[in-house]
C-alpha cells in the first residue's frame, strides 16, 4: 500500500536532481522534543551526531539546551567545536596519529572540553606522552565490552587495572566508563529490556568498585538508539542516541515500540524502463547504504516492489505496476540505515513548510576539515 499522506512530497522538486537526500526540518525538530522528553532531561542526553554530520543540526541540539555530543571521527569532533559544542566525547580509539590530530584539536578549540575512551593500556601511555607533549590534560573514558565484543575491555579486574592506571598517568584524568551496547537490537522490548539490564549489571558493579576505591567516576556513557529508552531509566547515565534524529526505515521496522518520525527522504528518478514490469532508478549504491541485503530502501510511491539489481549509479525494481511510473517520474524513500546513507552526500536539501529553503553542506562527511 502507498503513502497517502504525501508528507514527502516538495514543491518544485522537478527542479531538484537527483539523486538527492532531503531533511524534512519539521519533523527533525519534533524527532528532537521527543528524544528530549525521553531522556526527561536535557543534561541526560550526549547524543551521537555521526547520524547527522550537520553543523545546523548540532546547532538545534543546542537551542534546545543540549550540551554534550559524541563522534566517532576527529573530523565529527572538529564539526562539534566548531559549531559551538562545549563538551565532546570521541568515542573512538585514539590510535595512531589520532592522538596527535585530538591534542591538535584540544589545543586549537580551547572552549570545547575534548574526552575519549580507550580500552588499552599501551593506548593509553601513548596518549599520555602526546598530552602531555602538548600541555594538556585529557580526560578519558574506559571502554567497556558490555557483550557486542567490537571494542572495549570486559568490566573485571583488568579494567580496574585500567582505570587505575588512568589516574595515574600525566596528561589524563579518569573520566568514567563508555558503553556500546549495538548488538542489542531486539524487536521484543521487553526482551531488548531483559538483555539490556543483563548487560549493564556488570558495569554498575564496576562503578560501584571504581567508587569504593576511591577513584570518580564523573560518568557512565551507555547505549545507542535501541536502548535508549531502558537507560533513560538510569539516573546515573548519560544516553547516546543518535539515528533517533533523522530515524530510518530499519529502525521502524525493528523498534516499532519507539516513536519518532522519518525525517529524511531519498529523491530519485525512473531513468529507464527495460521491460513492461520493471524499473531503473537513479539510486545505485553511491546513492543508499548498501552494506545491508535488500530492501535497502522503502520506495514510498511503491513498496511493493521487489528489488532485482543494484550498481554504482542505478537500482533495479518489478513491479506491476510499473505503467504507472513513466521516464523521469520522481520516486522518495527512506533509508534503511540513514547513517551511512548522509555519508554519501555532500550536502542535504533543507524543506520547509512542504518547499526547499536550503542547502546544507554535510562537514563531517569528510575525513578531515582542519585538524
Amino acid at each position: 500500500m502507498t503513502d497517502s499522506s504525501g508528507w514527502f512530497q516538495v514543491q518544485g522538486e522537478e527542479l531538484i536532481d537527483s539523486p538527492a537526500l532531503l531533511v524534512h526540518e519539521e519533523r527533525m525538530e519534533e524527532n528532537l522534543r521527543r528524544m528530549i522528553a525521553q531522556a526527561g532531561d536535557v543534561g541526560r542526553l550526549r547524543p551521537h551526531i555521526k547520524t547527522h554530520k550537520l553543523p545546523q543540526v548540532l546547532r538545534r541540539h543546542l537551542a534546545h539546551g543540549i550540551r554534550k555530543f559524541k563522534a566517532a571521527t576527529i573530523a565529527e569532533a572538529e564539526m562539534c567545536a566548531m559549531a559551538g559544542a562545549p563538551d565532546v566525547l570521541l568515542a573512538y580509539p585514539p590510535v595512531g596519529p589520532r592522538a596527535d590530530r585530538l591534542a591538535d584539536l584540544a589545543r586549537e578549540h580551547p572552549a570545547t572540553r575534548f574526552s575519549v575512551v580507550v580500552d588499552d593500556p599501551g593506548v593509553a601511555r601513548a596518549l599520555s606522552s602526546v598530552a602531555v607533549s602538548r600541555g594538556l590534560e585529557l580526560e578519558v573514558l574506559v571502554d567497556i565490552d558490555c557483550g557486542q565484543h567490537r571494542t572495549g575491555i570486559a568490566p573485571g579486574e583488568g579494567a580496574v587495572a585500567l582505570y587505575r592506571l588512568l589516574a595515574s598517568l600525566p596528561g589524563l584524568r579518569p573520566g568514567g566508563l563508555h558503553v556500546y551496547d549495538g548488538h542489542l537490537h531486539d524487536r521484543d522490548p521487553v526482551e531488548r529490556r531483559r538483555r539490556c539490564d543483563e548487560a549493564f549489571a556488570p558495569v554498575a558493579r564496576l562503578r560501584d568498585q571504581l567508587l569504593q576505591a576511591g577513584l570518580p567516576v564523573p560518568r557512565v556513557v551507555a547505549g545507542g538508539t535501541p536502548t535508549f529508552p531502558i537507560h533513560a531509566g538510569r539516573p546515573e547515565v548519560e544516553c547516546s542516541p543518535g539515528t533517533c534524529v533523522f530515524w530510518d526505515h530499519g529502525y521502524a521496522t525493528n523498534l516499532p515500540d519507539l516513536d519518532y518520525l522519518p525525517a529524511v527522504v531519498l529523491l530519485a528518478r525512473v531513468i529507464s524502463k527495460p521491460s513492461a514490469t520493471r524499473l531503473c532508478l537513479d539510486l545505485g549504491h553511491k546513492g543508499v547504504a548498501s552494506e545491508m541485503p535488500h530492501p535497502r530502501v522503502l520506495l514510498l510511491e511503491i513498496p511493493e516492489a521487489s528489488f532485482v539489481g543494484h550498481n554504482e549509479e542505478h537500482l533495479l525494481v518489478e513491479t506491476p505496476r510499473a505503467g504507472e511510473f513513466p521516464i523521469g517520474r520522481v520516486v522518495h524513500g527512506i533509508p534503511w540505515h540513514v547513517c551511512p546513507t548522509v555519508a554519501l552526500y555532500s550536502e542535504v536539501v533543507v524543506v520547509k513548510g512542504g518547499r526547499a529553503v536550503d542547502r546544507w553542506e554535510v562537514t563531517a562527511r569528510a575525513r578531515r576539515i582542519r585538524v
